[in-house]
């Protein structure tokens, strides 16, 4: 189970990175990612039911995750909708395209080959811890050879300040297409290999995803403060496998997983909060030595 939890940690850490490239980065708080996510695993089981080699169905899924994130860059860089609203628009219009890939609210993968398959070899799980770190370091090793572009210091610089990046001759509507696009193609990589690991894709697959991400996110900024950006990436990476080991502990505790949502949105508040909470304690310390 703890293999199991590390191996989770690694594939939902995709996600996480995905989401911190357009959260934190260039500070747009995407809800595509709840459709995204389960577009990416419907495409990719889909194809593989198809007779579709499992890396090329991968491949698919990042290019209908890059589609979507597209779609979501135009409607608010060019249709002027606004930030929330255009994801929420195409996080509901993807439930109809994923029913419409899968041809049926779920679509199981028993009985075909998976990414995982390549790796038979190995020991129970590490096949997947293998596969994770693999699609990390691409993703991570990507996304720093970009930063250091000067495209890349562009899209840092429209999330840090758009009106002084527009000053100086930045297309900010350009830098956020991309982003999301970049963003949405890694978010359903995350969900094209958990739907292979778990042997299935659901159209509703996506509903609360957005958590996981955070608390990757979340959990690695609380722990670790000053980093550089390189820094942060891996953080994340760090975040989000102690955040399945801490579902793994509430499950383990004997908890029902029917509420295991419930138990997220609470780790994750509870992560939110932890600044306030020891502000809070430091100044009860005060006073009672005031007293």
């Amino acid at each position: 189970m703890f293999i199991s939890a590390i191996a989770q940690g690694f594939l939902w850490a995709i996600l996480g990175i995905g989401i911190f490239t357009t959260y934190r980065i260039l500070n747009f708080p995407d809800l595509t990612v709840e459709g995204s996510f389960p577009l990416g695993s419907a495409v990719a089981v889909t194809a593989i039911v198809s007779g579709i080699h499992p890396f090329v169905a991968t491949l698919l899924a990042i290019l209908a995750g890059m589609a979507a994130g597209l779609v979501t860059g135009l409607l608010y860089t060019k249709g002027k909708v606004p930030v929330i609203l255009s994801g929420i628009l195409v996080m509901s219009g993807l439930h109809s395209v994923i029913l419409f890939v899968m041809q049926r609210p779920n679509l199981s993968l028993l009985n075909y080959p998976k990414l995982y398959d390549l790796f038979t070899g190995l020991p129970n799980y590490f096949d997947v811890i293998f596969i994770g770190l693999l699609a990390l370091t691409l993703v991570i090793s990507g996304l720093l050879f970009f930063f250091y572009t000067s495209k890349g210091q562009a899209y840092i610089a429209t999330g840090d300040n758009e009106s002084m990046a527009r000053s100086i001759g930045i297309k900010t509507d350009n830098m956020k297409i991309l982003g999301l696009v970049f963003a949405n193609g890694v978010i359903a990589l995350s969900g094209a290999l958990i739907a292979q690991d778990n042997g299935y894709a659901d159209v509703n697959g996506g509903i609360g995803i957005i958590v996981i991400g955070l608390a990757s996110i979340i959990i690695a900024e609380v722990i670790f403060k000053e980093v550089t950006l390189g820094e942060r990436l891996l953080t994340i990476v760090i975040g989000s496998v102690l955040y399945q080991l801490l579902l793994l502990a509430v499950i383990q505790l004997g908890f029902d997983t029917t509420y295991i949502r419930l138990f997220s949105s609470s780790i994750l508040a509870l992560f939110l909060m932890s600044p306030q909470l020891r502000k809070g304690l430091k100044l009860t310390g005060f006073s009672g030595r005031r007293e």
